[in-house]
């Protein structure tokens, strides 16, 4: 199939081909024409599935019937809300793209910047409004934003609304907006009370799965190292040695622990920076930028900044500290082998991190296999079988033993 058998309008396809689509992916093909016939959608897919289109594309056909009354004067017709600021982004540049030979006009809000660009643009009028919660909620109060004339809500990302505390504030957007609509709702996970917003906002939806819910891609190499704590960042910087990965992408559950980590990484004189929610945006989009052109070699990013990051060819991702939430791995590791490409998850996991990495292997119904890095192997680590062991305090026991030998070790190696 190509995108020419799904009955789209040609400035549309010649978008598509301008940017080297031929081939819809499994959820375009199943979405794609759902979405046309003015149906509910329930989406299901993983990251890096392609469902961006699945949805921005069929929108644009659609809006591109609409006729404008009074006359030049745009109202908005669909909207799409996202959890952050990078996937809002992200998804407005992908309108830009397939929209480029139509007359739509569309724009993205997000905050940690200044509303002026934004309500200017709004002023003006638009067809289609990209756009986080907190944003939104906050110009709607301020009478920028009238949702009247809405036609197409679609929800994107509901679990990570989910997971960041959005929930309460998309359904103080959805009794805003008008009763009959069409409503896309994609989710990469499907837990209960995901589940539950979906049956409350959808109406008959048609269920589209490309793949079964919380699934890794086939072409994603995972492996796990176990490696103490204070040691991950050694282990961290001796992966690097290898001059074949050219951009890595490094995850890190808190902000200051992206930080700590790019310190360490410029000490080593290795180009890093970090992008969190403690960034301007202007420095996350910097960094973004750099990394994309790969002026910057390492990017350290915690799950909330990284969602929206969409890298062409990032062949590797780390989990320097592992999600104490087992479907986040799956969000992470997406980052790459996208598009069918191959790609390298690598995990480190400390002592505290067990549990956290049974809760992964029993989500994904995998078990990952443990590497052993050449640093390891000369200096030690803890094995996996180490890691069954219960804790001693005994101040002879193997594990503060193997403490205290890598303690030495770099108090030599500082020298």
């Amino acid at each position: 199939m190509t995108f020419d058998n799904l009955q789209l309008i040609e400035p549309i396809l010649k978008a598509l081909k301008s940017e080297g689509y031929e081939v819809p992916t499994p959820i375009q093909q199943q979405a794609i024409p759902v979405v046309l016939q003015g149906r509910d959608l329930l989406g299901c897919a993983q990251t890096g599935t392609g469902k961006t289109a699945a949805f921005s594309v069929p929108i644009l056909q659609l809006l591109s019937k609409t006729k404008y009354q009074p006359k030049n004067h745009r109202v908005i017709h669909s909207l799409i809300l996202t959890p952050t600021r990078e996937l809002a982004i992200q998804i407005g540049e992908s309108i830009e793209a397939y929209g480029k030979y139509t007359d739509l006009k569309h724009t993205v809000i997000f905050g940690g910047v200044s509303q002026l660009a934004q309500t200017n643009a709004l002023k003006k009028g638009i067809d289609i409004l990209v756009a986080t919660p907190g944003r939104l909620l906050d110009l709607m109060g301020q009478g920028f934003i009238d949702l009247k004339h809405l036609q197409i809500f679609v929800l994107d990302e509901a679990d990570r609304m989910l997971d960041m505390g959005f929930i309460h504030d998309v359904k103080k957007v959805i009794a805003k907006i008008p009763h009959q609509r069409q409503t896309l709702f994609f989710s990469a996970t499907m837990p209960t009370e995901i589940q539950k917003l979906a049956n409350t906002i959808l109406t008959d939806p048609v269920k589209v799965e490309v793949t079964p819910v919380s699934s890794t891609a086939e072409k994603i190499q995972q492996l796990v190292y176990f490696v103490e704590k204070q040691n991950k960042k050694h282990l961290l910087i001796d992966i690097l040695k290898d001059n074949a990965i050219q951009t890595l992408l490094v995850f890190t559950r808190t902000k200051h622990g992206a930080d700590k980590v790019v310190k360490d990484l410029v000490r080593a004189n290795i180009t890093a920076e970090a992008i969190h929610g403690n960034k301007s945006q202007n420095a996350r989009q910097r960094a973004l930028t750099n990394f994309k052109s790969k002026d910057t070699r390492v990017l350290v990013a915690t799950d909330i900044a990284a969602r929206g990051i969409d890298i062409d060819d990032l062949t590797h991702v780390i989990n320097y500290e592992l999600p104490n939430v087992p479907e986040t791995y799956v969000h992470r590791i997406g980052r790459t082998g996208r598009a069918g490409a191959d790609g390298i998850a690598l995990s480190f996991c400390d002592d505290e991190e067990r549990l956290f990495l049974k809760d992964i292997q029993k989500l994904i119904a995998k078990t990952i296999d443990s590497g052993e890095h050449q640093w390891q192997a000369k200096f030690g680590n803890i094995t996996s079988k180490e890691l069954e062991k219960p804790k001693s305090n005994h101040k002879n026991s193997p594990t503060s033993g193997h403490k205290n030998k890598k303690r030495v070790f770099y108090k030599k190696r500082s020298n």
